[in-house]
C-alpha cells in the first residue's frame, strides 16, 4: 500500500500546487473602458528615455571562461572519486 500510497500523495500535492499557483496568477484584464474614474484623467505619460547600447565586441569571453572554471570545479571532483570507485 506505501508504493501505491506515495507516489498518489506526490502526484496529487503537485497538481493541487500547480492549479493553485495558476489560479493566484491568471488575472482577467481590467475594464477600463467602463469603469473611467478621476484618477484616469490625472495619469501623465512620460517619455521613455532612448537607451544607450552599451554592449562590446567580445564581451562574452569573461563568461565562456567562468562557465568553463564552474564546469571543471563541478566536473574534477566527480571524476577523482570515480577513479577511487573503479580501484579493487
Amino acid at each position: 500500500m506505501k508504493k501505491i500510497a506515495r507516489p498518489l500523495i506526490t502526484l496529487g500535492l503537485g497538481l493541487f500546487l500547480a492549479l493553485l499557483s495558476a489560479a493566484l496568477t491568471n488575472f482577467p484584464p481590467p475594464d477600463t473602458q467602463s469603469k473611467i474614474t478621476s484618477t484616469a484623467f490625472l495619469s501623465q505619460i512620460t517619455p521613455t528615455p532612448a537607451q544607450t547600447d552599451k554592449s562590446e565586441i567580445g564581451s562574452t569571453d569573461e563568461i565562456a571562461i567562468l562557465g568553463v572554471a564552474i564546469c571543471i570545479i563541478v566536473i574534477l571532483p566527480i571524476v577523482l572519486q570515480r577513479k577511487s570507485w573503479m580501484q579493487p
